[in-house]
């Protein structure tokens, strides 16, 4: 899954650490999901979305060379 949550992170200048902080998961949690290494759960992916005031197809893509 591609997801533009670093750009949307660096538009804010927010840290990982504060963008985990905001989401409520680890840093560690946010640098896996901008490095394309962990799918967020829906749960989270809705609450970025909400943070973002973005629909979450404007944060999250399927990434259609997976497929």
């Amino acid at each position: 899954m591609k997801n533009r949550l670093k750009v949307l992170r660096a538009e804010r200048d927010w840290t990982q650490a504060q963008l985990a902080d905001a989401l409520n998961v680890s840093r560690q949690t946010i640098n896996a999901i901008e490095k394309g290494k962990f799918d967020p759960s829906l749960p989270l992916a809705f609450k970025a979305a909400r943070l973002f005031k973005m629909p979450i197809e404007e944060i999250f893509q399927e990434d259609t060379e997976e497929q």
